[in-house]
């Protein structure tokens, strides 16, 4: 069941609640509020759409602006928002209703073995509401704090935002990072609150919680307003492009929101970005699948193919205009900022092109993800990426092997440092005095620099009061500093805390969640940079160092994390026929050490007696073999080893 709270899009109407079903608010004029326990109605006699009647294609021109609500659904992770969005597919009649409709927009492989949204998705549903035949466009968005990003840029097609909030969890970080960014841009925002006949749920309780941290009950009326876009179709086209794909037949498919004019088959389109000028071959909606249309209008969201044959065309945020037809670029997005960098190399450089283009396809899809040409002694040539968190990486590498069939070698990630130089000699070489370090290898010496500073972030905890005392003792273990603590009912405090950015990126939120019995929620967002003592810890196997391994800590922690990540590689490496030494060092000061045993071969075996010397003799020439074998053999490390070393375990 689902349930409404507040005011926002004018009048309400009910979709044939029942108990997995919804209620969405799609029609404008005097209409009172939905009740759920009202007689459903049928929405088969009110539509004049269904996904199986598109034979022809459609004409858009039936739809004016004032019949027309772009929105997105936002959430935290894993609250019911995918299944809001098939529930609307269904009752809208764009998909069949059938027991199999689960994560229909979630189309990526990833997506759907994860169980979580990491990619922004578009379908026009069409409505029949008093005899009007509207349009909604819904753009299902992710609800983890690595993929902000895409909710951001969904939100620029928007007008309207549905707020899902779970009545059993109640608001959680993410929920309240996503109503600021509703928020921010200037979007009317409806709470919807779910799973409302669950047998912890408690509607009352979250409502509450609703109006204290966001005062929702005053906003919603501030922010009631006409949910149409406002947008002039006789004015010259305006399209912004705020998503694209790449097909390997059709070249870029990029996902537009019109603002002014129309776009069809046939016209010659301007980039502002690129200024290059484009044939348009296809335009369409999507119901979720492509459907080809005649025309597409401003205010209408949909896709268009123009024959851009390199991603590198494309560009996130660019605005499409008429040739002869220049217009003012729209302001496009704010770049997304990397908090989590990584080095990427192929497991054989022979593959080094088809990794570049798999890279560049992808980029285009998400981008997000910097890229940046690196190189390596032991890996060879590759890439430095960076990314919004850690999952972000780990989703982007399994898209790869995944849509790509690439495999490659992530090294352990990082957070981007800076410097302050100290000598006019190096802030003449690097043309700046403070110099940003993404590369831990390449972390200046204390000698040439008057501080170092890390980055520092803002982080939100939502947790059930019992486990406080103990995420307070992991924040504080964590370097954290306490900025504010409210408690938003009787039972559930909201905690800030300013948190190192390098304390939180690799294992935090498994800590959090293994100490709250996975009740408490944590969100962040960028606080700029602090002053740090840190220093740079090189990883040696055998006396020589790893580079992919080198990394940068705080110093009053480099004894632990070198003693962490010295089990940790032991417990990776596979043994050798030679004894394998791994340390961590800060210059040349050994901190740690761990040993990974030598196979050892029996050569005792076929003594059954005899003189005790010629065991000894033996024994000799068996260690001067293993010490001749230990400076030419080579160490195989693992692939998945440049994640496990830095997994700390939760109880540190």
């Amino acid at each position: 069941m689902w349930t409404l709270v507040g005011r926002g899009w004018g009048c309400a109407r009910a979709l044939a609640p029942r108990a997995t079903g919804a209620a969405l608010l799609v029609a404008p004029g005097p209409r009172p509020a939905p009740t759920l326990g009202a007689a459903p109605e049928s929405w088969a006699t009110n539509r004049l759409y269904s996904s199986a009647e598109f034979k022809e294609k459609l004409d858009m021109s039936r739809f004016p602006v004032e019949n027309i609500r772009n929105f997105s659904i936002v959430a935290h992770v894993d609250h019911g928002k995918s299944t809001l969005a098939d529930r609307l597919l269904e009752l809208t009649g764009t998909i069949d209703k059938t027991k199999n409709n689960k994560q229909v927009l979630d189309k990526l492989q990833v997506e759907r073995e994860r169980g979580i949204t990491v990619k922004a998705q578009t379908a026009s549903l069409f409505y029949n509401c008093e005899g009007k035949q509207y349009l909604l466009n819904l753009i299902d968005t992710p609800g983890h704090v690595d993929f902000s990003y895409e909710v951001s840029r969904s939100l620029s097609a928007c007008q309207g935002v549905l707020l899902v909030v779970d009545a059993n969890e109640g608001i959680q970080a993410q929920t309240v990072a996503n109503f600021f960014l509703a928020f921010e841009a200037q979007l009317s925002v409806i709470p919807v609150i779910n799973k409302i006949d669950l047998k912890n749920a408690d509607p009352e309780r979250v409502e509450n919680q609703i109006e204290k941290v966001f005062l929702f009950r005053l906003l919603c009326i501030k922010l009631s307003q006409e949910l149409n876009p406002k947008v002039h179709r006789k004015n010259p086209l305006r399209a912004l492009v705020f998503d694209s794909t790449f097909d390997q037949y059709r070249g870029v498919i990029a996902n537009v929101a019109l603002f002014d004019g129309v776009v069809s088959k046939g016209d010659k389109i301007v980039s502002a970005h690129t200024q290059k000028t484009y044939e348009v071959n296809e335009v369409g909606v999507l119901n979720p699948n492509e459907q080809p249309t005649h025309k597409l209008y401003a205010g209408q969201v949909g896709y268009l193919i123009a024959g851009m044959k390199d991603v590198t065309e494309a560009q996130i945020g660019d605005t499409l205009c008429l040739h002869k037809q220049p217009v003012e670029p729209l302001p496009g997005f704010k770049s997304a900022k990397p908090m989590v960098f990584a080095g990427m190399y192929p497991l054989d450089q022979s593959e080094y092109n088809n990794l570049k283009s798999a890279i560049e396809k992808l980029t285009l899809n998400d981008s997000s993800v910097t890229v940046h040409r690196d190189s390596s002694l032991a890996l060879g040539a590759g890439w430095r990426l960076g990314f919004l968190g850690l999952l972000h990486m780990e989703v982007f590498n399994q898209r790869l092997e995944q849509e790509y069939n690439a495999s490659v070698i992530l090294t352990t990630p990082t957070v981007p440092y800076k410097a302050v130089l100290s000598s006019s000699k190096l802030i003449k070489e690097h043309r700046e005095k403070e110099i940003t370090i993404i590369n831990p290898a390449q972390f200046p010496d204390k000698s040439k620099v008057t501080e170092y500073l890390e980055p520092v972030v803002l982080g939100t905890i939502i947790t059930p009061d019992e486990y406080t005392g103990k995420i307070m003792m992991l924040c504080e273990a964590r370097r954290a500093v306490q900025k504010n603590m409210i408690f938003i009912d009787q039972n559930r405090v909201m905690l800030k805390y300013l948190f190192p950015l390098n304390e939180i990126v690799v294992d935090f939120y498994d800590s959090l969640k293994s100490l709250s019995s996975g009740y408490a929620s944590f969100d962040y967002e960028d606080a700029g940079y602090q002053t740090a003592e840190l220093v740079k810890m090189d990883i040696l196997l055998n006396g020589n160092t790893v580079e992919e391994l080198v990394t940068v800590v705080h110093k009053d922690k480099a004894h632990s994390i070198g003693k962490a990540i010295c089990e940790r590689l032991k417990d990776s490496l596979p043994r050798q026929l030679f004894e394998i030494a791994i340390q961590a060092a800060i210059g040349s000061k050994i901190i740690a050490r761990e040993t990974v045993k030598a196979y050892r071969k029996n050569v005792l075996a076929k003594c059954y007696g005899g003189d005790i010397t010629r065991k000894m003799k033996l024994l000799k020439r068996q260690a001067e073999g293993k010490k001749k074998l230990r400076k030419i053999g080579n160490v195989e490390v693992p692939k998945d080893a440049f994640i496990k070393v830095l997994k700390t375990q939760s109880s540190k």
